[in-house]
């Protein structure tokens, strides 16, 4: 897939910032993000590296600056991963993600200047957090869950990464540099400052970040009840529903009743299209119609059946089974128009803080699971979305989990038709 926008130079991201502050959240979100839209993206952390040469479980003490031997155990680590990840770029890779406190003035030099020597655009992502409530809460729910301490005694760890932080913090120099490119993140996206960051993608990236922020939000993602075109296996139009698939809208509010502690605090997106915007209102919750939430649009084939596109006009119906992301419909899209068109919903999707309900079409339920999972663009034609399942996704510290259930109405023999 072409790359959606011009990219002036490979892009190395750095990410800076006190333990706890959300520097993995971040980057893992931005690798998400810029892997969806098709850039060869990779995170590289430091961590990691650290966890695979001397092993997790370390003691505070091992991070202490002071500390001949560990200081430079760990500074070898960094300095693989940023060996891995100028490789990466000089190997194919557009966008390397550099996930370590990078605290130090010298260190950040250092990273900055082998990069340029490389020729790749440089971009710090600083993560300050001044609220200490929210540093807690990301201590005993991220960090406690790391590798480091599994098996630990909970308040004890929580002791332990505090002196691991307060070494961090009595070498810490913020960045202060206006020279260079950097985004300063802080208390979560309350203040965004930008110095010197220029080009296409990096203004994309900006865009994106002013809209992040850590929330514990549901998000639950369906196809609409059953439409006639359904029953008679036909593409694209805009079907009423059958009677089956007003009864799934009846299930599917009950559904969200029992998941939400206030009803009303649901936000409910659908396309514009009918039948998704029935199964909202059966359901007797406020929602919002987006455009960019409608069907992939089947161009000259919307209506048929696959049996009648195959007889008709083969030489599509084959080109289709080749390659089903990048196919484009005459006149019509692909599921790679269909990435660009919903990344603007992709960004207020990440803005909402309330529990959020998605009812739309095969595709696009495809292509916005994809996003959330973490899927190659490649396998999102083939992520199966059957008709009246509710496809439910829990917050973890950096992703989700996920959970289906099926919804099928009671009183109809067998499942909807897809």
């Amino acid at each position: 897939m072409p790359k959606p926008g011009p990219v002036s130079a490979k892009l190395a991201i750095v990410m800076v910032g006190l333990p706890a502050r959300g520097k993995t959240f971040v980057a893992r979100k931005i690798a998400r993000y810029l892997s969806w839209l098709g850039y060869r993206t990779r995170v590289f952390n430091v961590g990691e590296y650290r966890r695979a040469r001397v092993g997790a479980n370390q003691p505070a003490e091992f991070f202490d600056p002071d500390n001949a031997a560990s200081r430079d155990a760990r500074r070898e680590c960094a300095m693989d991963a940023l060996d891995d990840m100028l490789a990466f770029l000089m190997e194919g890779g557009d966008v390397g993600i550099y996930d370590a406190a990078n605290t130090e003035r010298s260190r950040r030099e250092l990273v900055h200047e082998r990069c340029r020597r490389a020729g790749f655009q440089v971009v710090f992502i600083e993560s300050i957090c001044e609220d200490e409530s929210v540093v807690e809460a990301n201590v005993r729910e991220t960090k406690l869950r790391s590798p480091d301490y599994i098996g630990a005694d909970p308040e004890e760890a929580v002791r332990d990464f505090r002196r691991r932080i307060a070494y961090y913090e009595s070498t810490y120099e913020p960045i202060s540099d206006d020279n260079r490119s950097y985004v300063k993140l802080i208390d979560v996206g309350r203040q965004v400052v930008v110095n010197r960051v220029e080009g296409y993608l990096c203004s994309r990236l900006v865009y994106f970040l002013m809209n992040l922020h850590p929330s514990q939000r549901r998000i639950w993602l369906t196809r609409h009840g059953e439409s006639q075109f359904n029953v008679e296996g036909r593409i694209g139009g805009d079907a009423v529903l059958t009677e089956r698939g007003v009864a799934y809208a009846r299930a599917l509010a009950e559904f969200v009743r029992g998941r939400s502690k206030r009803e009303q605090d649901v936000v409910v997106w659908t396309s514009t299209l009918r039948r998704t915007v029935a199964t909202a209102e059966m359901m007797g919750l406020e929602h919002v119609a987006w455009r960019a939430l409608d069907e992939l649009d089947a161009g000259i084939c919307d209506g048929l059946t696959y049996f009648e596109i195959a007889a008709r006009m083969n030489d599509e119906y084959q080109a289709r089974a080749r390659d089903k992301f990048r196919y484009r419909y005459p006149r019509g899209e692909s599921y790679a128009d269909v990435i660009l068109r919903l990344e603007p919903l992709i960004v207020e999707l990440e803005r909402q803080r309330a529990p959020l309900l998605v009812i739309a079409h095969q595709a696009v339920i495809r292509v916005l699971y994809g996003y959330l999972m973490g899927r190659p663009q490649e396998e999102c034609p083939h992520i199966p979305v059957p008709l009246h399942t509710m496809i439910e996704l829990k917050p973890t510290a950096y992703g989700y989990v996920e959970q289906r259930s099926e919804l099928e109405p009671e009183g109809f023999d067998g499942p909807a038709s897809s």
